[in-house]
């Protein structure tokens, strides 16, 4: 019983910390756009998209080239979470799994105990192969709007430019990105659940080690100042919509 108190308060501290350096960080990308890279990279990839529609005729090949990449990425890490998924599987219904644990090992070592632990990391997989399919979708929708002709149709009716703009074609690849980062976030829970596996100590310490590593993964101040703060006023009205 001495064993489970770690279980009981090093593993809610650490999936807690992990849980708030998130939804601070979404404040931070909503709030102050320009100082997360979450934030740059969602303005960069709209100013991107206006490039590649004024003319489709010389940037056609190179926007499918592009979005044709980062959906093989996406399928790369939707395919490698269903196959964890499945060796996860495997392994719960296997019943000597990890029965003769050895002694070093503190916290609920029970079988049950084994079971939330593997459940908990096929549900990382699951969400992260999830995430890289919306991923998937999205991208292949701006694949095909992106290569739309803006100038024919403004020739052609002014009305028909109402319902596709390249804010528009921006808002579906941005998107496509923020799901494809969700989808490796649940890659990055599934280490600090998969070290629980061998303890509750070494899944507080990865936990620790994950937020200090974001931090510095997603936080910048170099790039904010040269944005300018004329781009925070667009970005803001698609985080809204």
């Amino acid at each position: 019983m001495k064993k489970e108190i770690f279980d009981y308060t090093l593993v809610p501290l650490g999936l807690c910390l992990m849980v708030s350096y998130h939804v601070w960080l979404l404040y931070r990308v909503i709030t102050q756009p320009t100082k997360t890279v979450i934030g740059i990279n969602a303005i960069n990839r709209r100013i991107w998209v206006k490039t590649m529609m004024e003319d489709t005729s010389k940037n056609g090949v190179l926007a499918v080239q592009t979005l044709r990449n980062n959906i093989m990425a996406s399928t790369l890490l939707a395919s490698t979470a269903i196959m964890l998924s499945s060796l996860i599987a495997v392994l719960m219904t296997n019943k000597n799994n990890n029965q003769s644990s050895s002694g070093f090992v503190f916290g609920d070592q029970s079988p049950l105990g084994f079971s939330i632990k593997f459940f908990s990391i096929l549900l990382c997989f699951l969400l992260a192969f999830l995430f890289n399919v919306q991923s998937i979708r999205y991208y292949s929708h701006a694949s095909i709007l992106i290569n739309v002709p803006m100038k024919k149709m403004k020739m052609s009716s002014t009305n028909s430019t109402t319902h596709l703009t390249p804010n528009c074609v921006g808002r579906a690849l941005n998107k496509g990105s923020y799901f494809w980062s969700l989808g490796l976030r649940a890659f990055y829970f599934s280490f600090p659940l998969f070290l629980w596996i061998f303890g509750p100590i070494p899944m507080f310490c990865s936990c620790i080690f994950l937020v200090v590593m974001l931090y510095f993964l997603d936080i910048t101040f170099e790039f904010g100042l040269a944005v300018g703060n004329a781009d925070d006023e667009e970005y803001d009205e698609e985080v809204a919509v």
